[in-house]
């Protein structure tokens, strides 16, 4: 009875609707679209990429597309966040070719900052191709069949959220939270700024004041002028007041008890610093729970060749070093590789900048991307995310082209028109200016792009990783039983298997290459094939341990064997993966 009375109601609605002249939401129909180039068609999990999306929201679209691609992704935490939140991660690849713990392995995360949001969907945007062109593009197939993804859209979701649902300005807040009396009068302001207006977002005060020093911009109401020495002032001046906000501690002072923070992206265990030296750090290297979450995986998961990190803002490809006392980390030989992707990178990026962290911005100790480099031995970049040569393509309009933008190209959204506020303190004020969503984050229409363009220098990166076959293989009898085995070992690709920093600090293991069916009587490295060179390995003969197979490049090794009518030859690289040939 119930189910019929459900029924009846249902049916009751449609005819309703339809009646009215609306018809219920259907999917697209795949003969009502037509695939633009570069973009899956139809997809499986539809996302829209010109939106952004809350902590809980990335989860959820990072779950959907799990369930809809089960044999491409696997979906784990990795760990919990201060307050109790999943870190959720995507392993991405094609399980059904070969082991996916030994294929080489790319990192990719976003958000480790809270307000710079655009990490999570760029990652989310990354794992959403990659499964919806398997299949389809065959560079994203092969890719998938040689390689595995790991993404982690969020590594930081409750300042994710923190910033997302509460009043805040473009920057704040910048991580992860702590309640700090700056002002040491034993009081505390525990919400920092105060969103007078009610707009969402921390905007700016100002006041009018005879002795002011702005006057309004004749052309442009939004604007403040700052009045010159000589300057003739015949309109209303102006003071500028800072952060809109109230003495809500009665201590005398406005947005003095601004929320502090803790940076992760300080709290990393290469060069570390203590707050006194590095603003921001937090206890000890690893002691937020977030930064000790990803550190664990990457440190279980030695396949780990290449990672990127995405920031904003700036339009910039970074690398390290963090701080000019370890320049010395990063070798010649490293270097090249990073230039030769980073400079590609700036074909990919318009309006992006390949840039060294300490030498082209300022010293970081304790970052992401040097710890991955110095601590693992993975080649990393942070992709600032955004810069405003995007609104108009133009390096040449300045910084005041944030106004144009904001009236040509978004119509007025994500500005608040000043409005008069009754101050408890400073009295008739107005208050004003652009939204916590404008200026560091990339505005709706232009993120896809944003998305897609960073997502194929990820790819680009990755594809650079070492990818490893055996070559020729030559088979020389040398009489009474015995014969001569040699092979070529290739990685045709820019990335070595070890680091100059790995091979230095003894990271990761040696590359193991050996060979199996065959009594092995004798096995060496080949170092000059021309004048006979070799370097013999006197212990385990059939395992060569050989320190790196360099990028585009190749290594011989020789055996002497006995017997062996069905040999194997197996090439196992931590970075480089596992291949075999049998002879």
């Amino acid at each position: 009875m119930k189910n019929t009375i459900q029924l009846h109601i249902c049916l009751l609605i449609f005819g309703v609707l339809f009646t009215i002249g609306v018809s219920p939401v259907r999917a697209q129909a795949a003969d009502e679209i037509f695939q633009a180039a570069g973009t899956p068609s139809n997809p499986k999990v539809k996302i829209a990429f010109n939106q952004y999306y809350t902590a809980e929201g990335l989860a959820a679209l990072g779950k959907k597309i799990a369930e809809a691609h089960p044999n491409l992704v696997k979906r784990m935490s990795i760990g919990k966040s201060t307050q109790g939140r999943d870190i959720w991660l995507l392993a991405i690849t094609d399980y059904k070719t070969g082991d996916p713990e030994r294929k080489p392995g790319f990192y990719l995360d976003g958000n480790i900052h809270s307000n710079e949001i655009q990490g999570g969907e760029i990652s989310t945007y990354t794992a959403w191709y990659l499964t919806e062109s398997f299949g389809k593009i065959p560079y994203v197939t092969q890719m998938l069949k040689d390689r595995i993804f790991y993404i982690v859209a969020t590594i930081n979701p409750d300042a994710r959220n923190n910033y997302m649902k509460e009043p805040n300005t473009g920057s704040s807040p910048r991580a992860g939270m702590i309640a700090l009396d700056d002002d040491s009068d034993g009081l505390f302001d525990e919400d920092g700024y105060d969103d007078l207006d009610g707009d969402g977002s921390i905007t700016e005060m100002r006041r009018k004041s005879p002795s002011g020093n702005y006057i309004i911009d004749p052309k442009d109401p939004r604007k403040m002028i700052r009045i010159g020495p000589d300057d003739v002032v015949t309109s209303q001046r102006y003071e500028r007041l800072g952060r809109e906000g109230i003495d809500n501690d009665g201590d005398g002072r406005i947005n003095e008890d601004t929320p502090g923070y803790y940076d992760p992206n300080r709290d990393w265990g290469w060069k570390w610093q203590p707050d006194y030296v590095q603003r921001g750090a937090y206890k000890y290297p690893f002691s937020a729970p977030e930064t000790r979450a990803v550190a664990d995986f990457v440190k279980a998961h030695p396949n780990i060749a290449g990672a990127q990190s995405f920031h904003n803002s700036g339009g910039m490809i970074l690398r390290g070093p963090g701080a000019e006392e370890d320049k010395a980390t990063y070798n010649r030989a490293d270097v090249a590789i990073y230039d030769a992707i980073g400079k590609k990178g700036e074909e990919l990026l318009p309006g992006y900048d390949y840039l060294t962290v300490y030498k082209d911005l300022y010293s970081v100790f304790g970052g992401e991307l040097d710890w991955f480099y110095g601590g693992r031995g993975i080649y990393t970049f942070t992709n600032e995310i955004f810069t405003g040569f995007a609104y108009y393509k133009d390096d040449k309009r300045g910084r005041d082209q944030i106004y144009d933008a904001a009236k040509d190209l978004m119509l007025g959204d994500g500005f608040t028109p000043y409005t008069s506020y009754n101050h408890p303190t400073y009295g008739d004020v107005e208050i004003g200016g652009f939204k916590k969503n404008v200026g560091r984050a990339t505005p709706g229409f232009m993120l896809e792009e944003e998305a897609h363009r960073n997502m194929v220098f990820v790819f680009y990166h990755a594809f650079h990783m070492p990818h490893l076959s055996i070559g020729d293989v030559q088979v020389k009898s040398l009489g009474g039983g015995l014969k001569e085995v040699t092979a070529t070992v290739v990685n045709d690709r820019l990335i070595p298997t070890h680091a100059s920093q790995d091979l230095k600090y003894n990271i990761e293991r040696p590359d193991y290459i050996s060979l199996s069916g065959a009594n092995v009587i004798a096995g060496m490295i080949v170092e000059d094939a021309d004048f006979n060179v070799t370097q013999e390995q006197t212990s385990t003969p059939e395992t060569l341990r050989v320190a790196n197979i360099p990028g585009n490049d190749t290594v011989m090794v020789r055996w002497i064997v006995k017997g062996g009518n069905n040999m194997t030859i197996t090439v196992d690289s931590a970075k480089g993966g596992l291949v075999q040939k049998k002879i």
